[in-house]
């Protein structure tokens, strides 16, 4: 489920209307958004399968003037450290300046009648800022198949600060939209501060 829109009222709405502890969810949002004014908002949740576990958690983006903000809350069942069942909440704060990519990854169906305007099947947000990258390493070779030589690694440095996935068949297609809509925006918002 997800929902986006521009005002403090229908981002609460909408932490409402996703049903995962609301007043959790709300309270640790809006103070990262403090008295700024809201330019988008993404709301989504998502249910997992985890074994013989079931677990849900929310994901809520928000597009300020100035800041993207990240908040993410879990929940998890009693374990060694509770005897209760208890919920972690996150917010991350991230000037507009300091994201480097906004990517958006789109699936489309018969790709050979495409129309321009039909909603993908299903994309994925990743949005960069430095705070966490993955490194993939793989041992280097030459092109001589002979050679027993150590040509040391190769790899790839990529920035995986944030991916959000929404499909049209887990989601629903509305949910799509509003995330390609809060993509376009943010992707809009980064380039202005360029």
């Amino acid at each position: 489920m997800a929902k986006t829109g521009t005002t403090t009222q229908g981002l609460r709405a909408a932490i409402e209307r996703s049903g995962y502890y609301p007043a959790l969810v709300a309270e640790a949002v809006e103070a990262a958004v403090g008295g700024e004014p809201i330019a988008s908002y993404l709301v989504h949740q998502e249910t997992t399968f985890d074994a013989n576990e079931v677990r849900r958690h929310v994901t809520v983006l928000v597009l300020t003037a100035t800041r993207f903000i990240v908040s993410h809350t879990d929940e998890q069942n009693a374990d060694t450290t509770s005897p209760t069942p208890y919920a972690t909440t996150s917010t991350e704060s991230v000037k507009l300046g300091r994201i480097s990519s906004v990517v958006v990854s789109r699936v489309v169906a018969n790709p050979e009648s495409y129309q321009p305007g039909t909603l993908p099947r299903e994309i994925v947000l990743t949005v960069g800022w430095g705070a966490v990258s993955r490194i993939d390493l793989e041992p280097a070779a030459c092109g001589d198949p002979n050679c027993d030589a150590d040509h040391g690694y190769t790899g790839n440095s990529t920035a995986d600060d944030l991916s959000l996935r929404v499909s049209e068949a887990g989601d629903g297609p509305e949910t799509v939209r509003q995330a390609l809509h809060f993509a376009q925006a943010l992707s809009e918002a980064t380039a202005a501060t360029r």
